[in-house]
């Protein structure tokens, strides 16, 4: 099972980075392919009951990898950080098969700093299901979940959970292709489609809006000015028939 998970490794490393030439090339040159053995290392003498010995080991992954992963993070099979510099996993975040995490990608918790022994044990970090892809940078913080095939854009920032098969982008993180990015890698976690502007839609709907209440405007304004001669040339009839009469009575008191 070791050998085989070694082998796993190396062919979902050279699978989604073109760079890699070689199982030989990935063994001694990749971060993330030391970062992942020396986890899978440290784990169970975590669960063990020997916490400070994990952690020396994972310390030293980060020594010489620049990827952070607490001892008790559960990660599936497949799991290929690219680039890896800056990568932090929480304690508590449970990744699933066949991830793609890029550089300075965070898995945080953000519960409050106090009471720290009341969260001992307490899910604060993120779960990223089968196929998640993270982009350059991104910040993924809480106990949310990211849905099986997701895909999370560079420097986004989740706070809240996001659905099977969509793409986030944004601070905070939005839904812009629900459902459509269907299965193919995407590097970065960006899909090579054009992605939909949410923040460009709300203004282009608004433009709309405002374009219909112009013409609606321009409409009440015609009809107000009709309205108007309307009742003007009513009032000049009216002063007209009044006129001849009230010269009569003027001349009959004389």
């Amino acid at each position: 099972m070791f050998f085989k998970n070694i082998a796993e490794d190396l062919d979902a490393m050279m699978a989604r980075d073109p760079a890699a030439r070689s199982r030989l090339m990935v063994a001694l040159t990749y971060p993330c392919f030391h970062a992942v053995q020396l986890h899978r290392l440290a784990r169970p003498i975590y669960l063990a009951g020997f916490p400070t010995l994990a952690r020396m080991i994972s310390q030293f992954s980060r020594f010489i990898t620049g990827i952070e992963i607490h001892p008790g993070a559960q990660i599936g099979k497949r799991l290929f950080i690219d680039h890896g510099m800056g990568v932090v996993i929480g304690e508590t975040a449970v990744i699933g098969d066949d991830v793609t995490l890029y550089h300075d990608v965070t898995l945080g918790g953000i519960a409050p700093a106090i009471n720290s022994a009341q969260q001992v044990n307490v899910k604060r970090h993120p779960t990223l299901e089968d196929g998640v892809i993270i982009g350059a940078g991104a910040q993924v913080l809480g106990d949310i979940t990211v849905g099986k095939g997701a895909r999370v854009g560079g420097n986004a920032v989740v706070i809240k959970s996001v659905p099977e098969n969509s793409v986030a982008v944004g601070v905070p993180a939005r839904i812009v292709m629900p459902k459509e990015c269907g299965s193919e890698f995407a590097a970065y976690g960006i899909p090579t489609q054009d992605l939909p502007d949410p923040v460009a839609r709300a203004i282009e709907g608004l433009l709309e809006q405002m374009t219909r209440m112009q013409g609606r405007i321009t409409a009440l304004e015609s009809e107000l000015d009709g309205f108007a001669a309307g009742t003007a040339g009513k009032a000049a009839e009216g002063n007209g028939h009044e006129q001849p009469g009230a010269e009569a009575r003027r001349f009959g008191r004389n």
